[in-house]
């Protein structure tokens, strides 16, 4: 049995958050009047086609969602963060929260107007997609939590029912080549590129 280290270099600590490193999302959800909201979201992970979101109570991607259960998971590359950047003060909220007006939030209508992102038709849902994001994903809701022990998030599971992607980031008809795409990481509220391949799993296709 190996022997249990008994000093260590860590140390307890109290973070304000926890992105410590994921993939930035701009999802795209219908408004009242059948125009588009687009909110920058860093919580979410897939299974299967499974795609789970975590979402503020509060906002207008929620609200829209509980209204009108569809969706496109838009997934930026590095290249687009300073679009991404231009969104994060916005909100489709309105009147903005009191909350969110004190962190610095305001209100804005045309999201893709205020982030010189371009909107394409989506296939099977109503929300547009953005073309500039080199993986676009329509999808629908499947059902929305929000968790007792942590009443201000809601946890919203969504099924992907079309996958689309830059032709120049693909090997084959469905494969996505790990070399030519990045996703755009949100780290501890800074944004980053992947690093240096360092190699594949077993499981590994290509």
């Amino acid at each position: 049995m190996k022997k249990i280290a008994e000093t260590t270099n860590t140390a307890i600590i109290q973070p304000k958050i926890l992105y410590y490193g994921t993939p930035v999302i701009l999802l795209n959800t219908l408004n009242e009047d059948e125009t588009v909201n687009i909110s920058p979201i860093s919580s979410s992970w897939a299974l299967g086609d499974c795609i789970i979101l975590g979402l503020g109570v509060d906002g207008k991607a929620l609200e829209n969602l509980t209204r009108h259960a569809e969706c496109v998971i838009n997934v930026p590359d590095p290249s687009l963060w300073e679009n991404v950047e231009r969104l994060a003060h916005f909100t489709g909220k309105h009147p903005v929260p009191d909350y969110k007006i004190n962190s610095g939030f305001r209100y804005e209508k045309d999201k893709y107007h205020a982030s010189g992102l371009t909107p394409i038709a989506s296939t099977f849902v109503k929300p547009t997609r953005i073309s500039e994001c080199p993986i676009q994903i329509e999808a629908k809701v499947k059902h929305i939590r929000i968790p007792d022990y942590s009443p201000q998030f809601a946890i919203v599971e969504t099924q992907s029912i079309q996958v689309h992607a830059h032709k120049d980031i693909l090997i084959g008809e469905n494969h996505i080549d790990p070399t030519q795409w990045s996703p755009l990481i949100y780290n501890f509220r800074h944004y980053f590129s992947l690093g240096e391949h360092l190699g594949k799993t077993f499981r590994a296709e290509i």
